[in-house]
């Protein structure tokens, strides 16, 4: 039994009783709409009108209240004024309803009264034992049961058939959306929420409840607000389990997020990146555009998403292959290198004059040689190197074996358990491949995302797998202090103390100590202010670099003495360390996220970084691995990997920092609200590197930093 689900939502996805409280004869009506859809679609279960002023609603007999109802419904719609929600509420509870969908508005969509109301509702049903679902609800639908407990007039304008696929929103509108365009291409839907203000269960929730259908091979969702990502997970690694997929659309792709008051670094990731983070860690592919949501739909139907990489395109079309290499090559999706026995075996299938390489051109001879479709895609199936297919078919018809190529298609692919799809611009022609149960496009742009998609998501789906929980490890406690930043110099030896290399250095508290400390790191040092009032030294002129002589590190000395007491800071002294160098420069940021827990990022270095936002980020726990598989999404990786003979840069110290900041920030979450490690500087593969600079910000301290 799965913890997180609640039988009573359960039930009122599947519920025997309905009872809708504020039925109406109008069925344009939100009160009427639900009843009409009840006894169009067949619901076959008891349903009860609740109108006090009519004897019969819609031709069923009504009742005046709940409590007047011959026995409990499952659920009960609750379409009635905002000041008489609170009271039906009440009567559900005391009938022993579970669930109330309220579509009932005025609430927290209105404004601060409104979200006082809401907040009111929600403690009045949790001391009830009332789950709701809304308010401001479009309502749930069952299309196998016929239970279409929701208001919206697309069920009229587009009939609905049962199918694997759950749909789960906040908006009404983006749920009827890709209903639409799903069952326009034959695509059948069981499950439709429109969760509206989520005040209670939320979307996240709802669509756990969807996914506990052993039947729903798809979760499509719509997310306006993510307010429980756990929820959100236990979604992902059920629907897994099961081998069904979940497809999120989260709207809102802003800038804004928390601000770190002194990590200037993590403060680049935003609420949208963390999403990106998340999604990504527990196997959760993220759309772009309503479009994108549904856009690969039938291929996952067709087959689990898996980890596959390479194209293989066969068109009668040589401008067909050219532009399904090139959309290919635009999403990173190689096509493959057919094998020379493959290639031999084409040069036998195939006119003189057509072209045995990936992409394979038929060209226009397929139409006196129908055969030659068949035996072409039998030879490219026994290539190892080929993990998908596409078939394009510009133009069909007279002289075409449409419905033979539809036939041998889904037999390859049934055969070979390879993805194979199909795009052809002609509608007639679609229809003979879906009739066959081939996933076909319209384009061949689409049929090349959907495909990309599928490997890519399969991917996903294979490392959330891989994942464990980290392992409890000893970490060294936080100096003593209640000042909200560490000093750099408490900062470097905490991360010393978690195996993070420092650069060579020495907290010097007068300039003797910082003369000796020039002889052990020279010839040449870098001198700097050493406050925990001060992280951004360099903005106060506190640093001093490339200095080579014992005269120029006393003329530092004073001058940090001089201008840290014109500031009105104590000093705790200068930092006096080796001047290091090395091939490139990192960022590494740390912040704390009350959602989704500690998150690192790691970026290109330099006084570029919030400008250029080249950077990755990555939600602890984590390992060196995760790491270096997201550096490569960095817009320098090309360059990290070296170039025009310059050795790789060494990555697996970036990997292993990254790791050990995670490891510490997750350790202390309620001591460490960030980590700014700027600059790591590393040297060629090998070689390692050093954390040259760093602060640490204390939990819950907001004192001035400067």
């Amino acid at each position: 039994m799965n913890s997180f689900l609640d039988s009573r939502l359960q039930r009122a996805f599947a519920p025997k009783g309905i009872a809708i409280v504020g039925a109406t004869e109008d069925r344009n009506k939100v009160g009427g709409r639900p009843l009409h859809y009840l006894q169009r679609f067949g619901f076959q279960g008891a349903v009860y009108p609740i109108n006090p002023k009519r004897p019969t609603v819609q031709g069923m007999i009504a009742y005046p209240s709940l409590d007047a109802l011959p026995k409990a419904p499952d659920v009960a719609i609750v379409a009635v004024g905002q000041d008489a929600v609170t009271g039906v509420i009440d009567q559900c509870a005391a009938r022993g309803v579970g669930t109330a969908i309220v579509m009932s508005s005025g609430f927290g969509e209105t404004g601060a009264e409104g979200v006082s109301r809401q907040a009111a509702l929600v403690a009045q049903a949790q001391r009830l034992g009332v789950r709701l679902v809304g308010p401001n609800a479009q309502g749930v639908a069952n299309f196998q049961t016929g239970a279409v407990m929701n208001f919206s007039t697309m069920f009229m304008e587009v009939e609905p058939a049962d199918g694997p696929v759950a749909i789960i929103s906040q908006s009404g509108a983006a749920s009827v959306m890709p209903y639409a365009m799903l069952r326009e291409r034959g695509v059948g839907v069981r499950y439709l929420v429109a969760s509206g203000n989520d005040a209670d269960a939320s979307v996240c929730e709802l669509a756990l409840t969807a996914a506990a259908d052993p039947e729903i091979r798809v979760v499509l969702m719509y997310i306006e607000s993510l307010s429980d990502p756990l929820m959100l997970a236990e979604v992902a690694r059920l629907a897994a389990v099961r081998g069904a997929a979940v497809i999120a659309l989260k709207a809102g792709r802003s800038a804004h997020g928390a601000k770190a008051a002194a990590s200037h670094t993590g403060a680049i990731v935003n609420d949208d990146v963390m999403v990106d983070a998340f999604f990504e860690r527990h196997g959760i592919w993220r759309a772009q555009d309503v479009h994108g949501l549904v856009n690969a739909v039938e291929l996952y139907l067709a087959a689990p998403p898996r980890v596959a990489g390479r194209l293989v395109v066969m068109s009668h079309s040589g401008a067909v292959g050219v532009l399904c290499a090139d959309a290919a090559e635009a999403l990173g999706l190689p096509l493959a290198d057919l094998s020379p026995s493959v290639v031999q075996a084409l040069a036998g299938i195939m006119p003189s004059f057509a072209t045995a390489q990936n992409p394979v051109d038929l060209t226009a001879a397929l139409i006196t040689q129908g055969g030659m479709f068949a035996d072409t895609l039998g030879a490219l199936g026994a290539d190892p190197q080929a993990d998908m297919f596409l078939i394009g078919v510009p133009v069909a018809g007279e002289g075409y074996d449409v419905v033979g190529m539809a036939r041998e298609t889904a037999h390859f692919a049934a055969s070979r358990g390879k993805p194979t799809v199909v795009s052809a611009p002609q509608a007639s022609v679609r229809e003979a491949f879906h009739a066959a149960g081939v996933p076909v496009f319209g384009h061949e742009t689409d049929a090349i995302d959907a495909l990309h998609q599928w490997s890519r998501h399969g991917l996903l789906v294979a490392q959330a797998a891989k994942r464990v929980a980290a392992p409890a490890a000893s970490t060294p406690a936080l100096p003593r202090g209640n000042a909200p930043l560490l000093s750099e110099a408490d900062s470097l030896a905490l991360l010393d103390k978690v195996g993070i290399p420092t650069v060579p250095h020495r907290l010097c508290r007068n300039a003797n100590e910082a003369v000796a400390a020039w002889q052990q790191f020279g010839p040449e040092v870098v001198v700097k202010a050493c406050s925990a009032a001060i992280p951004h030294k360099s903005e106060h002129g506190l640093v001093f670099v490339g200095l080579t002589t014992e005269q120029q590190v006393r003329n530092a000395w004073n001058a940090c003495v001089e201008r840290v007491a014109a500031m009105n800071f104590s000093m705790d002294g200068v930092i006096v360390a080796e001047r290091v160098r090395g091939r490139r420069e990192f960022a590494l940021g740390v912040r704390q996220d009350p959602l989704f827990g500690t998150v690192v990022m790691v970026s290109d270095g330099g006084k570029y970084v919030e400008a250029l936002r080249d950077f990755v980020a990555l939600l602890y726990p984590f390992c060196e691995s995760d790491v270096l598989a997201k550096l490569q999404d960095l817009r320098i990786a090309p360059i990290l990997a070296g170039v025009r003979g310059e050795a790789p840069v060494d990555l697996d110290i970036v990997a292993r920092t990254a790791v050990a900041l995670g490891a510490l920030a997750a350790a202390h979450a309620d001591r460490i609200a960030s980590i700014d490690l700027n600059p790591l500087i590393v040297g060629e593969q090998g070689q390692g590197g050093w954390a040259v600079d760093a602060v640490i910000e204390r939990q819950g301290v907001n004192d001035a930093i400067h």
